[in-house]
């Protein structure tokens, strides 16, 4: 290994620098606030657990997306989180299983994953969000897309719009209204994601095929769902649907796609989806989802998760650069000490050379007096 290798980060992994920190900063408390608006308690989990916890508390978490490794004080095998989601499912089911519902939580942390998702090759992202535990209704699943809308808002985030569908559609039709075989469940739920009508036809899911027309704005796409709508099979669905996009109107953007599933692997009923304005790919996926308990049939609960990486990197890049005021040496302390208490960021000399534009500085201290540079 020779020097310049000594200091590469592994793919998918990096510094933030100070051009972006402080934008992250910003929006994580930004977001933060909001939900702590809404009566989000903030717990932070651990970075590491075991492994048995972190893949079996929620249907669909894939343990080959985590670093694993034996703990060497257990012997056990440990994980680092993906998903902070499962993380605040075992605080619900333990060290807060006899706290009143519906419970609500709030997080935020850095979480890593073995390889990234699709053309974003980031294997360590923020994740930042809530779950309303010990409710699934339509009310807990208004509750959750309207902070999420409201955070990002708070944050910076504009344009928001928000796109809705139901995980567990295919599992629903295919149980009565249009029947499946085992095989076939997942081979059609596959191709609807991916839009294929060819494949979709080949797998056996021809009566499917009007869903695909059931996509785009809420108001024409709801209509669609209600017409293509076989013996009634998701008519409380549908309805679910029309009272969530009435709570929200006004506040986003909504679009309809009933038969996505990219990203909703452990999501029951209802999903969505929450992009803004000049933010490449999606900004955070919530829903419905049960949190699995030894002995029972689990809880269920609400929630969504934010990765505001790329709203992040977007609002520092439209920035302008921070005013900062040069403490030559020699000045008085108490007018520094006054001058930061009104908002003022000072950057101090240590030595005569030392030059406030060098240094990034903007105004200069004169005595008493606050000069530009």
């Amino acid at each position: 290994m020779n020097d310049i290798d000594r200091d590469l980060l592994p793919e998918g992994l990096e510094d933030r620098l100070p051009a972006t920190t402080p934008a992250a900063t910003r929006v994580t408390r930004a977001i933060l606030d909001a939900m702590d608006g809404h009566g989000y308690d903030r717990v932070q989990p651990p970075t590491i657990e075991f492994e048995k916890s972190m893949a079996s508390r929620m249907a669909g978490v894939q343990s080959r997306r985590m670093f694993r490794f034996v703990d060497p004080a257990s012997l056990r095998m440990m994980a680092i989180r993906s998903d902070m989601t499962v993380q605040v499912g075992r605080i619900a089911a333990t060290g807060l299983a006899a706290a009143p519902r519906p419970l609500r939580l709030c997080y935020a942390g850095q979480v890593l994953t073995i390889k990234g998702a699709g053309l974003d090759p980031a294997r360590e992202r923020l994740q930042v969000g809530i779950e309303l535990i010990g409710a699934d209704s339509v009310a807990a699943a208004a509750e959750v897309v309207s902070v999420a809308i409201e955070a990002l808002g708070a944050a910076g985030a504009t344009g928001i719009s928000v796109d809705f569908t139901l995980p567990d559609l295919v599992d629903t039709l295919a149980e009565k209204a249009l029947p499946l075989e085992r095989g076939q469940v997942e081979q059609v739920r596959r191709e609807l994601d991916a839009k294929d009508a060819g494949a979709l036809v080949a797998a056996g899911g021809a009566a499917y095929l009007p869903l695909l027309e059931a996509i785009g704005p809420f108001a024409t796409a709801i209509e669609r769902l209600c017409a293509f709508d076989v013996g009634g099979a998701l008519t409380t669905r549908i309805a679910a649907l029309r009272e969530i996009a009435g709570r929200v109107a006004g506040k986003a953007r909504l679009t309809l796609d009933p038969s996505e599933r990219h990203g909703f692997e452990y999501q029951s009923w209802f999903g969505f989806t929450i992009y803004a304005d000049g933010v490449r790919g999606a900004l955070g996926r919530g829903g419905t989802y049960t949190i699995l308990s030894d002995g029972d049939e689990g809880e269920p609960a609400t929630g969504f998760s934010l990765y505001p990486d790329p709203l992040i990197d977007a609002l520092a890049a439209a920035e302008q650069g921070r005013d900062t005021l040069f403490l030559p040496l020699g000045h008085d302390p108490e007018v520094a000490i006054r001058l930061r208490a009104i908002g003022w960021r000072t950057r101090a000399a240590l030595a005569l050379e030392d030059d406030a534009g060098v240094l990034g500085c903007t105004y200069w201290l004169d005595g008493t007096e606050v000069v530009r540079l």
